[in-house]
């Protein structure tokens, strides 16, 4: 759909504000694509329909102009997955207005399953392909989302100031992302994680860049490894011991994010812990990991009694 003209310059505001967050590239072209199909909507009467107030500057027309374009997706039949990036996207919009976040549910919160994790027969084969194949640098990478629970940005965006090692402990420095820009937490690093980190720093002295460049992860050209690339490295590992085989939800690093959160959350850890060690805002963020997966489901059946 056409962008008026009138709503050009909000989404020239936003993409401009989106420059310097502490998000993803991927997230952020992502974002700035589903709010210029939101301000598309909102610009359309046929769409739109009569929205009382201003959904750009009264929080209240917000919330119900919001609602009526999850209505319009749904009706539309745009997956769960899409609606909801949708609707991140247009809450990170809002929240940077100051208008806060429109009150509109999650597609996520109406299916009231856990996010896909992987069992622990796949983190061990993860893992052990991690272990045995890759090279220092793609090594430290590939476990950080599963030992620190790191979200994909917050790998790259890793300095050398932020890590913090000794032989017997070691500490991450991660700044908060989004809302939490400039909010600091510090995570305790797993023994296996921290060797994997003392390797490659080990290693890194010996690339270009390495005298130059604070970032812990270095392209070969001196600078700072890209999102795409990150992502990247930890997608082919998966992808070669078959991890990426629920066309639902792919395989990626926030899959072995999913997995660090479920198996300390269904390990009996504290929610309140688990919420800091990810970073989460909202406790109820973390609490989704306490719910049952499709397999959980499936595997309740088998208590039922059977003829054979």
């Amino acid at each position: 759909m056409p962008l008026p003209a009138s709503h050009a310059p909000v989404l020239a505001d936003y993409t401009a504000a989106l420059a310097h967050a502490p998000l993803a590239d991927s997230t952020k072209t992502k974002y700035v694509s589903r709010l210029r199909g939101y301000l598309a909507w909102l610009a359309d009467p046929a769409d739109a329909g009569a929205l009382d107030g201003d959904p750009l500057t009264d929080p209240i027309a917000a919330t119900g102009a919001v609602r009526d374009f999850r209505r319009h997706l749904k009706n539309g039949r745009r997956a769960p997955n899409t609606i909801d990036t949708y609707l991140s996207a247009i809450d990170d919009f809002y929240a940077r207005r100051g208008l806060g976040k429109p009150q509109a549910r999650r597609e996520r919160d109406a299916r009231r399953t856990a996010p896909r994790a992987l069992d622990a027969r796949r983190t061990r084969r993860y893992v052990r392909h991690v272990q045995l194949t890759a090279s220092s640098r793609d090594k430290a990478i590939a476990l950080l989302p599963y030992y620190a629970g790191l979200r994909i940005s917050e790998v790259v965006g890793l300095d050398l100031a932020d890590v913090r090692l000794s032989a017997r402990k070691g500490e991450l420095r991660i700044r908060g992302k989004g809302r939490d820009d400039g909010k600091i937490r510090l995570l305790p690093v797993h023994a296996d994680l921290r060797q994997a980190l003392t390797d490659w720093l080990e290693a890194r002295a010996g690339w270009k860049g390495a005298s130059t460049q604070a970032a812990v992860f270095l392209n070969h050209r001196g600078g700072r490894l890209s999102d795409r690339a990150t992502r990247d490295i930890i997608t082919g590992l998966g992808d070669a011991v078959g991890l990426n085989d629920d066309p639902t939800e792919p395989f990626s690093p926030h899959v072995l994010r999913h997995t660090f959160a479920t198996q300390l959350i269904r390990d009996g850890k504290d929610p309140i812990l688990v919420a800091e060690l990810l970073g989460h805002g909202s406790l109820d963020t973390t609490r989704r990991y306490a719910l049952p997966t499709e397999a959980d489901k499936a595997a309740a059946l088998d208590a039922l009694i059977t003829d054979h």
